[in-house]
């Protein structure tokens, strides 16, 4: 909103200074700052009405070290982490960009699911929560909206140049109004992303449905599953590393500068030629989008760190991972996720090499076994001894490892 306020005030009244709300820089950095106030200052208000209102975690007794401690901690401490994301993207985000738009919906859309998850185990007494198949479709909802938004809406293009657009074939289409990048530029409609570690960089998604004839008017069926599983699968397996006092939230402030970063190369047209990755126009507001989530998850920290003063329930993660996910696919990066995320990956990964093997076992000898003490991972360490602080710092790092790798993969062909 107040992008519009200055963007008028400029115009009209030429005010020294409003036209830095112009800079997507600038923008970023004002949403940073009001996003950490708004964790920090009104994050101690929140946390005193929750345990006011007995919204306190039920811990199950797993023989963990300091877990007992853990027993009434306050939960949906989520609502911090939404509300510290949506004002001051209500503030300074372009509310008329798609990419904007589509970054409020999957926020409040996977934190409403989150909280009635949430709100069904502390006020109804039912430790399953939300039953899974509900959780289930609301994941799916989410993967529906964004990939149909990639596929069919008019303002999500990518800028090549003629020539490039040509030997490939791509769908040209008009420029939005007021949108002029250069004479030798066109808008093309593709399902282009990136691809690591390939020269070229891209991939075309109907490029893998030739055999069906025209590859470009069955994209659906490849891209649609292929978002639908990346959503549910993120945003389950922030879920999951949400174990530990601010594991899931500090891995995520590292995922979301990195998707910054990301989002910044990809919505700037000299940087992108740079860097030799096709650019994505009106994009560069995710950057804001980004910072607000970054903020948030940095002032959470604030009181979920150890030992944690509150914890984000599923209404803080299910949000994380939706946002994580349905950024990765709108800046065409959703193919980096398994390194960007690998923290995400491996606690989920444990969870299901766990569950495959006991039932396995118990097949073949009678009895399950176990390859981890416990899963998710971090559990494991934690019953081999190791401090839950010192579990957290060292994903910490392998998060930050992952994240400049995922950087690099930009040039490394």
């Amino acid at each position: 909103m107040l992008y519009y306020l200055f963007d008028f005030i400029e115009k009209n009244y030429n005010l020294p200074g409003a036209g830095l709300f112009q800079f997507i820089s600038f923008r970023s950095g004002a949403a940073i700052i009001i996003s950490l106030m708004i964790s920090i200052l009104l994050g101690k208000r929140i946390i005193s009405s929750l345990k006011k209102r007995q919204v306190g975690e039920s811990v199950r007794d797993l023989g963990l070290h300091g877990q007992k401690e853990k027993e009434g901690t306050p939960t949906m401490g989520g609502l911090i982490i939404v509300l510290s994301i949506m004002v001051p993207c209500l503030l300074f985000a372009r509310l008329d960009n798609v990419y904007v738009q589509v970054m409020i919906f999957a926020t409040l859309w996977m934190a409403l699911i989150g909280f009635i998850d949430d709100y069904i185990k502390v006020y109804k007494k039912d430790k399953k929560g939300l039953q899974g198949k509900f959780k289930i479709l609301g994941q799916v909802v989410l993967g529906l909206v964004v990939a149909l938004t990639m596929l069919y809406h008019p303002e999500v293009v990518v800028q090549m140049s003629e020539d490039e657009a040509g030997r490939g074939n791509f769908v040209v289409v008009d420029r939005p109004e007021g949108q002029v990048d250069g004479e030798n530029y066109v808008y093309v409609k593709s399902s282009l992303t990136n691809v690591p570690f390939v020269k070229g960089n891209n991939l075309k998604y109907s490029d893998l449905l030739t055999f069906l004839g025209n590859g470009e008017k069955w994209t659906w069926i490849l891209f649609i599953p292929l978002v639908v599983f990346i959503v549910t699968a993120v945003s389950n397996a922030a879920n999951l590393t949400d174990g530990l006092d601010g594991l899931a939230t500090g891995v995520s402030a590292i995922i979301a500068i990195t998707l910054a970063a990301l989002a910044y190369v990809s919505g700037n047209t000299i940087i992108a030629d740079y860097l030799n990755i096709f650019y994505i126009p009106f994009s560069g507001e995710l950057v804001i989008y980004s910072a607000c989530f970054l903020g948030a998850c940095i002032g959470f920290l604030w009181y979920n760190a150890y030992p944690a003063r509150v914890f984000m329930g599923d209404t803080g993660s299910l949000a994380i991972g939706g946002i994580i996910a349905s950024m990765a696919v709108l800046i065409r990066k959703e193919l980096l996720i398994p390194i960007l995320c690998g923290v995400f990956v491996i606690e989920n990964l444990s969870v299901v090499m766990q569950v495959a093997y006991f039932k396995y076992t118990k097949r073949k000898y009678g009895e399950g076994r176990r390859i981890w003490l416990m899963s998710p991972l971090h559990h494991h360490y934690q019953l081999k001894g190791m401090h839950e602080a010192k579990i957290v710092t060292r994903l910490w790092i392998i998060g930050v490892l992952l994240a400049v790798l995922t950087v690099i993969t930009l040039k490394i062909r």
